[in-house]
């Protein structure tokens, strides 16, 4: 059993008198939905948290913006469900995908008892805000925009804290515990050694808007369509259309190669609905190449560390279940760690207990992505046949003791992470709002 124990109660290790130091118990690097939700949690019970994101605003394109059943419980739980419904959004109820053998729902929530029986779809920016926010109305967090991290600071073989430039200013943040939430490329766990192991080949598509017109319905809010050799994926922001376009592996030079008008006759094939509107589609930095492989640490903890979310295992966008996972470790590792973190001494069987907990649940999707990705994307990619389902997998659709499991699976995962009861009521007192609006983010 691994014991060795840190603590932050010695003024020497966190010392008042250093310029740019900055104090606190845990410092997350990342405002994603893992790094901001943790940041919540931990907020609402006194815990001083600093939230360290790269980016200077919330508003970025092409990011994950689903929110599935289990994190929308989360939600109900901690009070802000209405909030998040008064946000401009739309809702997946199910998945049919056309095959060589007919359409086949691949999953439907309403099958499902649960409150909220479908996938929310709405803008990432939107519910970061909400989250940073809520934790923002307790005087012991903090958030930091634009703050690019450099530097680990390690003493005694434990990690202290980062070091971290906004514009041209370094900084430096002393914490008991640091959390690597910043992504699938994490800067953190490069620093720190920890090296991914990959799973599966690189999934890559081509993400880009269209135009949203009038004549435009809500039918398709969210949609997935398999043509032969095809695989478009679509979402409605009433604006416009975020569409992502598959692509084969290691095939977008050939396409840049081939010119727009080819790509734009690929897409019409894949979704005739936007045909007249390809036409937009002047240049081809209006498109972003997202290319994404499963991956997954060995090890997700080192003495001060804790990595969560994609900075610990990679999630393909097969499912979009990437969210609903990150928030699952968020809320685990505030199950397992906000009471050591009150008590100023956390240990590393505290952090091992939370890789302990998500990690089974994690490689079992994981390996769920990589089966579909192998039997459902790469073949509707491939151009020589129709795309069919295995007869084991048509079979499951067709039982009604089985078909519910790819509905449960996205929807929840396989071990729905709970808040425990300590979680759900703040320890502490919001700030009054006067005070908060005069407190620098």
């Amino acid at each position: 059993m691994e014991s060795q124990m840190w603590q932050a109660n010695q003024a020497s290790q966190f010392p008042d008198n250093m310029p740019g130091v900055q104090q606190t118990t845990c410092c997350i690097v990342g405002g994603g939905p893992a790094g901001a939700f943790l940041g919540l949690l931990l907020a609402r019970q006194g815990i001083p948290v600093t939230i360290l994101e790269a980016q200077e605003d919330f508003e970025r394109d092409f990011r994950a913006d689903t929110i599935h059943p289990g994190v929308l419980k989360l939600m109900h739980d901690l009070g802000l469900i209405e909030q998040l419904h008064q946000f401009q959004h739309s809702k997946m109820y199910s998945l049919v995908v056309e095959t060589a053998d007919g359409p086949v729902t691949f999953w439907d929530f309403r099958r499902l008892k649960t409150r909220y029986p479908y996938i929310m779809v709405v803008p990432q920016s939107r519910f970061l805000e909400l989250l940073t926010s809520e934790a923002r109305r307790y005087p012991n967090f903090r958030l930091v925009m634009g703050a690019k991290v450099y530097e680990l600071v390690q003493e005694d073989g434990a990690i202290r804290g980062v070091r971290y430039r906004t514009g041209d200013t370094s900084h430096e943040v002393r914490a008991l515990l640091t959390i690597a939430a910043d992504g699938r490329s994490s800067r953190v766990c490069r620093l720190a050694g920890l090296e991914p192991v990959k799973l599966t080949k690189p999934l890559e598509i081509l993400w880009f808007h269209l135009p949203h017109r009038s004549e435009d319905t809500e039918e398709d809010g969210f949609s997935l369509r398999f043509k032969p050799g095809h695989l478009i994926i679509y979402f409605d922001r009433y604006e416009y259309w975020q569409v992502g376009f598959h692509i084969p592996h290691g095939t977008y030079r050939e396409l840049r190669g081939a010119g727009l008008e080819a790509l734009r006759q690929s897409i019409a094939e894949a979704a005739p609905r936007f045909a007249d509107r390809l036409d937009t589609l002047q240049d081809w930095h209006q498109l972003s190449l997202l290319s994404v492989q499963s991956a997954y640490l060995d090890r997700w903890y080192l003495p001060g560390l804790l990595a969560i979310g994609d900075a610990a295992h990679v999630m393909t966008p097969v499912g979009a279940v990437g969210v609903n996972m990150a928030i699952q470790d968020a809320v685990v590792a505030a199950n397992v760690l906000s009471k050591p973190l009150q008590a100023g001494q956390v240990s590393l069987e505290h952090l091992s207990a939370v890789q302990r907990q998500r990690e089974r649940a994690t490689k079992i999707v994981q390996r769920w992505q990589k089966m579909s990705q192998r039997q459902t994307v790469d073949g509707a990619l491939d151009r020589t046949k129709p795309l069919r389902l295995p007869t084991h997998v048509r079979v499951m659709f067709r039982l009604p003791i089985l078909r519910n499991m790819p509905a449960r699976l996205v929807g929840f995962g396989i071990w729905p992470a709970r808040m425990e009861s300590h979680l759900l009521t703040p320890s502490v007192p919001t700030e009054p709002l006067e005070e908060q609006a005069g407190r620098p983010v």
